[in-house]
């Protein structure tokens, strides 16, 4: 078996597991129109869905590097990539507090605030996903 092709397929995981971050903005956008039960099985789905794509995070930065040592792209593009990676890490991260503080917050009242950062961030997160994935399709762009 071709290592490489091993490795490809590997990648391809991770990011089916980054696809997850394509749907949450739709998910949160509709919070408000459930029932505070549903509210807080949603956001607690959410949250050990955050925690499955930033296991992908890390299968997309080892096949990704191995990937890049074996081809030939171009250092705009490696730059270009590894921001948008770094901020989708980094945004995916930032997202654990806000979805346990309206877990919470459910529990004892609203979680209005908590949902509103919660929606902005998953939409940076799609976009910033949707970028990666452009690059990644058509690399010789950059």
């Amino acid at each position: 078996m071709d290592v490489a092709r091993l490795v490809l397929f590997l990648h391809i995981i991770g990011a089916v597991a980054m696809g997850f971050y394509l749907v949450v903005p739709f998910v949160v956008g509709k919070i408000g129109s459930l029932s505070n039960g549903a509210k807080e099985g949603t956001l607690s789905a959410i949250g050990t869905l955050n925690r499955y794509a930033q296991i992908g995070l890390v299968i997309q930065l080892l096949t990704g590097g191995y990937l890049i040592s074996e081809g030939n792209y171009s250092v705009a593009w490696m730059i270009v990539v590894f921001i948008l990676f770094l901020a989708i890490a980094a945004i995916g991260g930032m997202m654990g507090k806000p979805l346990r503080t309206a877990i919470t917050a459910i529990r004892s009242g609203s979680a209005a605030a908590e949902v509103g950062r919660l929606r902005g961030m998953s939409s940076l997160l799609a976009i910033c996903l949707l970028l990666i994935l452009f690059f990644m399709v058509y690399r010789h762009i950059i």
